[in-house]
């Protein structure tokens, strides 16, 4: 085994330096002339060997503080703490560019929902910086006083914690200052006509208002409480008209404006088998012999495939000219152009209301599209279906903490659904062509 230096730290000839050693190393002649001293003015190099057995250097200005450096990182080297002080001092773009590529996640609305925390929130305030610079009342105050929402710093700060917590990881810095931060803001509180869904005969005046093609649409949403992705991405295939079910296996997402086909619902509880009413299925037969959709089995890597979906726009096979040659129009439904439709339908039927985010100031329209979803939901309830089969039929992971715990899904929970929907328990429903 080598032996220690004896000359370590040790004191670098300084060019600024009288003493005699400097003036030995940079002549006046070539180097200027210095006023002369009896101690050198030079600073202390200690010199260590770090975790992989690599020579470093790191200068003091004064001995005693080189002889503390020294005594700490060949401790830390020694139990295998030791963190190279330069990995730490990359900023936090680059280090984004490297952490990336490795935890960009598959998923479209997850991945955009990350790069636009990344790009909006995070890397305007911090992209300059050094990762071994950030601190925590740094972190604290930002988010506080510069990220608005609750859902926005739920977000930001759970990406933020992820970045600096893989950089603990790959011994870049001793300790995560996102790790203690919180969030400012409470989950907004709704009024409670907000919250309430709109009634049956509310719902029938805005689909007297949507034009034609649509109504299936709306009442096969109003049947079922599936999601948006779930019955615009409903495929041929997995429709049983004997059973009277469909089955929930596929979605399509919006991915920054392209219709993405996806294998599977967010959570496993969105893959379902979900009964149809009458009128969910006279919904599903018109547009049966609107579109004749193909019953193929293609896979998910195999694309789109719009042939196969069964709720389309007016449009879908059509086609149209452009600037590259004829186009055929796919008329895959996207929320944001059903808006353009839905915004003035509630409007005409006169139920509209404009609700602001009370945290955010954002503003949105009542009743949405989604809020059928909430009205099965009390439908299903006021008919006394157990908790656990209203979460099966909806594709929710989990309701309410003691339901999830102590109430399970019945075998019935089909069956139940139907009496609640159309049975001697519940509410009598006509079908409606």
């Amino acid at each position: 085994m080598p032996r220690r230096a004896m000359n370590n730290p040790r004191q670098m000839r300084s060019k600024s330096c009288g003493c005699q050693l400097c003036m030995e190393a940079y002549p006046p002649e070539q180097h200027g002339d210095r006023k002369r001293r009896r101690d050198c003015q030079g600073s202390w190099q200690a010199r260590y060997r770090d975790a992989n057995g690599q020579q470093k250097a790191k200068n003091f200005p004064r001995k005693k503080e080189a002889d503390a450096f020294l005594d700490e990182v060949r401790g830390s080297v020694r139990q295998g703490t030791y963190l190279d002080p330069k990995r730490g001092e990359i900023t936090l773009t680059a280090w984004w560019e490297q952490w990336w590529p490795a935890n960009e996640p598959t998923r479209p609305t997850t991945r955009n929902r990350k790069l636009s925390s990344w790009r909006v929130h995070i890397e305007p305030k911090w992209g300059k910086r050094k990762l071994n610079s950030l601190t925590y009342l740094e972190i604290q105050a930002w988010l506080a006083q510069e990220v608005k929402g609750h859902a926005t710093q739920t977000k930001v700060l759970e990406l933020l914690r992820m970045l600096l917590r893989d950089a603990v990881r790959d011994q870049r810095i001793q300790f995560n200052p996102a790790d203690n931060v919180t969030k400012t803001t409470s989950p907004p509180v709704k009024h409670p006509e907000d919250l309430r869904p709109p009634t049956l005969e509310q719902y029938e005046l805005v689909r007297e208002q949507l034009p034609i093609w649509y109504r299936p649409l709306v009442d096969f949403a109003q049947e079922t409480g599936m999601r948006w992705g779930e019955y615009t991405g409903l495929r041929r295939r997995y429709v049983d008209l004997e059973a009277d079910t469909v089955e929930v296996r596929e979605i399509v997402i919006d991915d920054r404006g392209t219709p993405v086909r996806q294998g599977l619902p967010k959570t496993s509880a969105g893959v379902r088998t979900v009964p149809l009413t009458p009128k969910a299925k006279e919904a599903l037969l018109v547009m049966l012999d609107r579109l004749d959709p193909s019953a193929a089995e293609t896979d998910v890597e195999d694309g789109l495939h719009p042939e196969e979906l069964l709720f389309r726009g007016p449009l879908a096979g059509e086609t149209r000219r452009a600037q590259d040659g004829a186009v055929q129009l796919t008329g895959v439904l996207r929320g944001r152009n059903f808006r353009r439709l839905w915004i003035p339908a509630i409007k005409a039927a006169g139920i509209a209301r404009m609700v602001r985010s009370p945290e955010t100031g954002r503003k949105e329209w009542w009743p949405r599209m989604h809020d059928y979803r909430h009205a099965l939901a009390s439908r299903l309830h006021e008919a006394g279906m157990p908790e656990a089969d209203v979460q099966y039929i909806l594709g929710q992971e989990r309701g309410g903490r003691v339901t999830w715990l102590y109430t399970h899904r019945s075998d019935e929970a089909v069956a139940n659904f139907r009496e609640a929907m159309g049975g001697s328990g519940g509410r009598h429903l006509r079908a409606v062509s």
